[in-house]
């Protein structure tokens, strides 16, 4: 079974920073395809970042320039560095991997081609 692990998460103000991270013991996260989601409160779960095995990034209109979505092959770790954050940035947060590699950049953000998920870290912007 893949686990994923996310932290990093926590209370900031708005204009703050955080970084999340997403480590995971059973692959390597080089090899594979990668997302970060959120959910905010009362809405629904949505795409945030993703990387593919090329480390080709894809981002929401809603952060570009604001966040990055990066891997560290020698950690297998997966981070999300957070700048200039909004309190509609607040939300849990999750990674999530697609082993395989099943979409192409137009579904980066479908949560149905992701095999594993995270349990979540929050993030809160006040």
């Amino acid at each position: 079974q893949v686990q994923l692990v996310e932290s990093g998460g926590g209370s900031v103000q708005a204009g703050g920073s955080l970084r999340l991270s997403c480590t995971t013991s059973r692959y390597a996260v080089g090899r594979t395809c990668m997302a970060w989601f959120r959910k905010p409160p009362g809405k629904e779960r949505e795409g945030v970042a993703s990387i593919d095995s090329d480390v080709i990034t894809n981002y929401a209109d809603s952060v570009k320039g604001r966040f990055t979505i990066s891997i560290d092959t020698d950690a297998n770790t997966l981070y999300l560095q957070m700048t200039g954050l909004k309190p509609e940035d607040t939300a849990m947060y999750y990674c999530a991997a697609d082993l395989y590699c099943s979409g192409s950049a137009l579904t980066s953000f479908a949560p149905a081609r992701y095999n594993f998920w995270g349990q979540g870290t929050q993030v809160t912007v006040s």
